[in-house]
């Protein structure tokens, strides 16, 4: 699915040298994930400075990129596809004698960036995720038309270190990455080949950016990364510890004040150790919803996919989780179709779902990625059988979602509210488990926590009535 972002990204102090320098207008499409909407506003950040006013559509706009995501299926073509109609945006405006630069970035950038330069003309210039830093400079090579077009390397700590400082947000809620890379090296992932391998940002990094969205009004903050549990960073300068894991990092970051909500994605079962799970019980900001990808209930598959643990071990984590904090609401990934799984394999996974239970998912037919070794292994899954499969997966797992959401009706549930909902009659919050909440209830409460008392629950949201103003 596909995202168009437009970030303002005039600040308060700048907003005179800003509106004189903004005369050039940039559209950003992103693809995908969390890191990716993260990665398209620093984009954006970094290109306020040299002219870059963020556009609602690509007609006419001056700059467009494409933020893209390897993982869905079929996930190059549907570029290919959208440069199709790019390129005759960029005919348009040239015949009217303007110019429209398009650029590629992303993951599909970073595995197929030579064959982008080949296959479509229209770009130009590709950059991998751990480039965008180098965007404005790549920007005015293209302008003189010098150097290179495709910039692919992987240097994710320059990233970090030359990205803004000051990021422009909107809204009570924001995304902000601690980790990049994997790795876990599953046979069906891409990542650890378009986001390379992991790399923790330095603890006093992550704090000043945290700080710098509180004091814009954000009150929930999403930590990212590929492999967020895996988190490893630099402890600050004044401790005596040489790294901090991720359970640790919660815990500092919630003692800024005006942070009244954490939550963290995407997780590994083998990276989930004791002090997060503590984090869990004792930390009343970090929200009770974890995403922790199970993907297959079958040992078998599990080592096909090379996950680095079974059915029991990760059944036996989230029993202990659970007993750290009751409230918990599970979500996860499961993969149908995987090469070589049997009738037998895949019922060990609906198996799996009803001794579990989960709040929320995510399900999708294996596709192979060009490179994986998951590509090249034999008993490929038919297309029909993954179809069919996936159907029962998905039955079973949207029956769990919608008994969850139902088990809330009649209680209190705190909610963060975000804006109004899209008939503009009423709110639009999310609750601790992460559903959209609808209720009715004066615009001024956007930004604040309130408590509603839940009346009804459908498949992905919740509607409810407001108890009192204000948390």
């Amino acid at each position: 699915m596909g995202h168009q972002t437009s970030v303002d990204i005039t600040t308060p102090d700048k907003a005179e040298n800003s509106k004189a320098a903004n005369t050039k207008t940039l559209f950003i499409k992103t693809y995908g994930c969390q890191m990716n909407v993260y990665d398209s506003e620093r984009m954006a950040d970094v290109l306020a400075p040299v002219g870059y006013a963020p556009v609602d559509s690509p007609d006419g706009a001056d700059l467009v990129v494409l933020n893209t995501c390897h993982i869905r299926e079929k996930a190059a073509e549907k570029v290919y596809s959208e440069l199709g109609r790019i390129r005759k945006l960029k005919e348009k405006k040239a015949a009217s004698g303007g110019t429209m630069k398009v650029a590629v970035a992303g993951c599909v950038a970073q595995a197929e960036g030579e064959e982008i330069m080949r296959r479509a003309p229209v770009v130009d210039l590709v950059l991998g995720p751990q480039s965008y830093h180098k965007l404005p400079e790549m920007i005015a090579k293209v302008s003189r038309q010098l150097g290179e077009r495709l910039e692919t390397d992987f240097d994710t700590e320059e990233k970090f270190d030359l990205m803004p400082a000051t990021r422009k947000v909107d809204g009570p809620t924001a995304f902000l990455t601690i980790q990049e890379g994997c790795d876990k090296f599953c046979t069906f992932c891409v990542v650890p080949y378009t986001r390379g391998a992991e790399f923790s940002r330095p603890v006093d990094q992550i704090v000043a950016e945290a700080r710098e969205l509180v004091a814009q009004g954000v009150r929930e903050i999403t930590l990212l990364g590929q492999n967020v549990n895996a988190y490893h960073g630099a402890a600050p300068k004044l401790e005596a510890d040489q790294f901090w894991g991720l359970g640790q990092l919660i815990s500092h970051l919630s003692k800024i004040g005006g942070l009244d909500r954490m939550r963290y994605t995407t997780s590994h079962p083998r990276d989930m150790d004791d002090e997060l799970i503590n984090v869990h019980k004792h930390e009343k900001t970090l929200m009770p919803y974890l995403h922790l990808p199970l993907q297959a209930g079958s040992d078998r598959i599990l080592k096909a996919m090379n996950r680095g643990h079974t059915y029991a071990e990760f059944k036996d984590l989230v029993a202990k989780i659970r007993a750290a904090e009751p409230e918990l609401a599970l979500s996860s990934d499961f993969i149908v179709g995987f090469p070589g799984e049997s009738e037998l394999d895949f019922k060990k996974t609906l198996e799996a779902v009803e001794e579990i239970g989960f709040a929320s998912s995510f399900s999708f037919k294996y596709s192979a990625r060009p490179g994986t070794p998951g590509a090249a292994l034999p008993g490929q899954v038919p297309e029909d059988v993954k179809s069919e499969r996936l159907a029962r997966l998905q039955k079973l797992l949207t029956a769990q979602q919608l008994a969850f959401n139902q088990s809330l009706i009649g209680k209190t549930l705190s909610v963060l509210v975000e804006d109004t909902s899209r008939a503009g009659s009423e709110l639009f919050g999310r609750s601790p488990y992460l559903q959209g909440t609808h209720f009715k209830g004066a615009a001024n409460l956007i930004g604040q926590i309130v408590r509603v008392k839940i009346t009804d629950a459908g498949q992905n949201s919740l509607r409810g009535v407001l108890e009192e103003k204000s948390l």
